[in-house]
């Protein structure tokens, strides 16, 4: 999908400021975010959630630039608790559970266990060989992908095959699509194909784009 979280490519933001010896949370409650997402995760299944990151990108430009990280992870579990009934509002404002039958019960899980991020040992044909001219395709999708929108329609170079795996795409309801695992390309784009000649011209990006992502020039 087209959004404030797509941002490569994309000035204005000012420079980017590196913390020293920054530390993993900066505040207890960012802690706190990070171990709720951690419990609420097998209660993905619950009825209307789909995929944590498309609700993510969900949130309207303006809000999503005003929250910081562990805010927006906060108002997403908050918002799909309350989405699904498993929580009332009363119960958020009080932190206490209120009196009552309990929330929905979840969906079965999957028959099979998904296939994760990770590289997989399974047998699939590259389309693509290291060497070879490719452009990566106009998609605007109205899931979730990994298609960075400053490569589309750009051309570029195959310079390694990383092997296969699962594709992480998800349709508009942020549930996984149904496609096999496939080999991902790392794909060189000459800084000048991306951003015209302002660009240093020695410049390049490398990006690691799934096989449905590309197609022959």
């Amino acid at each position: 999908m087209n959004g404030i979280h797509d941002l490569g490519g994309m000035d204005g933001f000012g420079a980017v400021e590196p913390e020293p010896d920054e530390p993993v949370f900066h505040h207890p409650w960012e802690g706190r975010v990070f171990a709720l997402r951690a419990a609420l995760r097998p209660k993905d299944r619950a009825p209307g959630w789909g995929s944590f990151r498309y609700d993510l990108e969900r949130i309207p430009p303006a809000e999503y630039l005003r929250l910081s990280y562990y805010e927006r992870w906060f108002a997403i579990s908050v918002d799909r608790l309350l989405r699904s009934g498993l929580v009332t509002q009363a119960e958020i404002e009080t932190g206490r559970p209120q009196p009552g039958p309990p929330g929905p019960p979840l969906r079965p899980g999957p028959a099979a266990r998904p296939a994760g991020p990770g590289r997989l040992d399974a047998a699939a044909a590259p389309r693509f060989r290291p060497g070879q001219d490719v452009r990566a395709r106009n998609l605007h999708p109205p899931g979730h992908t990994r298609l960075p929108r400053y490569t589309r329609g750009k051309a570029g170079v195959v310079t390694r095959d990383n092997g296969v795996y699962a594709l992480q795409d998800t349709d508009e309801a942020g549930q996984a699509l149904d496609r096999p695992p496939q080999h991902v390309y790392t794909v060189r784009f000459a800084a000048r194909g991306l951003w015209g000649e302002r660009a240093a011209k020695r410049d390049a990006v490398f990006a690691d784009l799934w096989e449905d992502y590309l197609e022959p020039i």
